[in-house]
């Protein structure tokens, strides 16, 4: 049974796999990082310096103190029930740029393959012994 997980772990196709989840989900913080720290900000300052990752409704008072909340941390320290719509939209705007970047991925992955199935093969140089048959029937035509 060893043996077996050994080849199986060991097969291209699952080192191949276990690469792409390492590298995405670096790229998946460098996304991250870009919506939180470098999008969302001049966004929200457009929008009268507002920071989404703040932005919540309160469902339910807290029991360790009343409502109004500040900020998301008051709210979520006072034990309420917050809908966090605010990194909602960060996650949405996350998976935007990160669907986008996947697809132009593979628009060029698709984009090469087809430059390889249009140009032809170049044929084959033909063989001596086709060279020599060609010769001979040359020579007997005349």
């Amino acid at each position: 049974m060893l043996k077996e997980f050994k080849e199986f772990a060991m097969k291209g196709n699952v080192v191949d796999l276990a690469v792409g989840v390492i590298i995405g989900a670096a790229f998946g913080a460098i996304v991250k990082s870009l919506v939180d720290d470098v999008i969302m900000p001049p966004i929200g300052m457009l929008l009268g310096n507002m920071d989404f990752a703040n932005l919540y409704w309160v469902l339910k008072e807290g029991t360790k103190a009343a409502a109004p909340y500040a900020t998301l941390k008051e709210a979520t320290d006072a034990g309420a029930v917050v809908l966090r719509y605010g990194a909602f939209i960060n996650t949405i705007v996350n998976f935007l740029i990160v669907a986008f970047s996947v697809f132009l991925v593979i628009k060029q992955l698709n984009r090469f393959k087809k430059e390889e199935v249009a140009a032809p093969a170049a044929p084959a140089e033909p063989s001596e012994e086709v060279l020599l048959l060609r010769e001979i029937r040359d020579n007997l035509k005349r």
